[in-house]
């Protein structure tokens, strides 16, 4: 499974639309924000325009071309079910809707519950009113039993669902201690209520404490799988394995569910370890407001950081008026034919021409097939299982910091380098969507003899070297080590498809930044 994660949509998250605390955060916050500013009937207007037009077919299509297989689409339980146990037509008719676009495109969907009745994790990616009231008040637990049940329901016979995702992040910090067991319980109450009426769907399972403590779980639905979430970890196996160890000892496989919100650095070495481990995954999230680490960027107009400085409590109150104009024209720029696209994340995260791999995300299939050495001193805070040798700049412990929340590159201080001494391999994947020759470039630190790169076993040619002066700090006037590029060209034309990169190095203490790959 490949996929991206409809954030935002059916249930508001305060950063994507870059509020920061004392701003709100929340659904409710920003609902009661919009509504002071412009009054109910005004906002009531926003929201049905707003959902008319965040997601729609074309950004369906558009992930159709780039590959994709299914969507996941968080819901807020106050879009499609009443306080009284109903359900929200006009909610379910927004699902519904994406679910026939999903058919059209061929792509599958998996219902998310990101925010249960009464809220799940007591933060504000569930819109609760600040305690886990789901695991605390008898009324929320059955309000939420009974919105599973009818969605079950509703789309036992819906082949376009793909899965059901019963809770999203359950229990984050010291809940996933104090209520594990009361977790444990809703998992099975809610897998007996939806197997009462669908014995079809793939049921999903995400861990306590933000989808990664996964302690106490057992097998309790053959048709399941384990979900987990990422974002600032080393991407390495270290991070992973204990999900890979659970997965094991439960027979279950495992979905990556969320992951994303850092640089393309991180995205493509994070995603091919996932793959390269048989996990399947979902990029998080599609589109927000000005990002540098989604796929889609809406391109807010000017008076919309008049309205973020006021929430903030950096600005002043904007004029009613002024505020519904700006409301008004933030609404046609959620169209994805006006959002700036983001060709470096999509390259990242699918691998393909042209793209930047960071010399550091050679590939997790192991010694002999994904690396080669005579002899490493892996870092200790990162890929440390790998006989690699990695170079950091600048880290604590021994370890790198990969906390890019913003989608930011590494400080230029802050760098990390592959070193290989001579007869020393890696090997890289990259996707080419049409033929063509290739060209490599190899960004190197070291006045090394230059290596010789291969593409699927072939070898390329070497047409050009280019010396530059790099300056390990920015303070020092003269530069602390030479460096340059590399360039390479395939002999002949490479087919469309998946293709493998093999960078070996030809003499000792060769230090290698990044490779740039690019079709002619």
């Amino acid at each position: 499974m490949r996929g991206f994660g409809l954030g935002n949509w059916l249930l508001p998250e305060g950063y994507m639309w870059k509020f920061v605390e004392p701003g709100p955060t929340a659904p409710r916050g920003i609902e009661a924000l919009f509504a002071d500013l412009v009054g109910e009937e005004r906002a009531a207007q926003f929201w049905t325009a707003f959902r008319d037009t965040y997601i729609t077919g074309d950004d369906i299509a558009r992930m159709a071309a780039l590959g994709a297989d299914h969507v996941r689409l968080p819901i807020n339980a106050r879009v499609v079910w009443t306080d009284e146990g109903e359900p929200i037509e006009a909610g379910f008719a927004l699902v519904d809707r994406l679910i026939d676009w999903c058919r059209l495109y061929g792509l599958w969907v998996v219902l998310d519950l990101h925010g249960a009745p009464g809220g799940q994790t007591g933060k504000n990616i569930d819109d609760s009113l600040g305690t886990p009231a789901l695991f605390e008040e008898e009324r929320y637990r059955r309000l939420t039993l009974d919105l599973w049940r009818y969605i079950a329901v509703r789309y036992r016979d819906e082949t376009v669902v793909a899965a059901y995702d019963l809770l999203n992040e359950p229990l984050p910090e010291e809940y996933q201690y104090s209520y594990a067991d009361r977790l444990v319980a809703m998992y099975k109450d809610l897998t007996a209520v939806i197997r009462e009426v669908d014995q079809n769907h793939l049921l999903m399972y995400e861990g306590s404490h933000w989808a990664t403590n996964f302690t106490g779980f057992e097998l309790w639905d053959e048709n399941s799988l384990l979900q987990f979430h990422g974002y600032w970890q080393p991407p390495d196996r270290a991070w992973i394995r204990p999900y890979l160890e659970v997965g094991e000892r439960l027979g279950l496989p495992l979905y990556m569910g969320e992951g994303g919100e850092n640089n393309p650095d991180w995205i493509l070495t994070a995603f091919t370890m996932y793959e390269d481990h048989g996990i399947g995954w979902n990029f998080w999230p599609w589109k927000k407001i000005d990002t540098l680490s989604s796929p889609c960027s809406v391109e807010a107009p000017e008076g919309w950081w008049d309205i973020v400085a006021f929430a903030s409590g950096t600005g002043p109150r904007p004029d009613s008026e002024a505020a519904w104009a700006t409301l008004s024209e933030l609404i046609p720029r959620f169209d994805v034919a006006r959002c700036r696209w983001r060709p470096e994340v999509v390259s990242a995260l699918l691998k393909t021409a042209p793209v930047r791999i960071p010399a550091w995300g050679f590939g997790f299939e192991g010694p002999g097939v994904s690396y080669r050495t005579g002899g490493a001193r892996p870092l200790a805070g990162f890929r440390a299982d790998e006989q690699v040798t990695i170079l950091a700049d600048k880290s604590e412990d021994g370890k790198p910091n990969f906390h890019h929340i913003w989608g930011e590159a590494r400080d230029p201080s802050d760098h990390l380098h592959l070193r290989l001494e001579a007869g020393d391999w890696v090997e890289y994947r990259f996707v080419l969507t049409q033929p063509g020759p290739v060209h490599v470039t190899v960004s190197y630190q070291t006045a090394a003899q230059a290596p010789e790169v291969l593409l699927d076993g072939i070898a390329t040619e070497h047409i050009a070297t280019e010396y530059v002066s790099v300056v390990v700090d920015p303070a020092a006037s003269a530069a602390a080590a030479p460096g340059g590029t590399w360039s390479y060209v395939s002999p002949a034309a490479l087919p469309a498809g998946d293709h493998r990169l093999r960078l070996l190095a030809t003499a000792d203490a060769t230090v290698v930044d990044h490779l740039d790959v690019r079709t002619a």
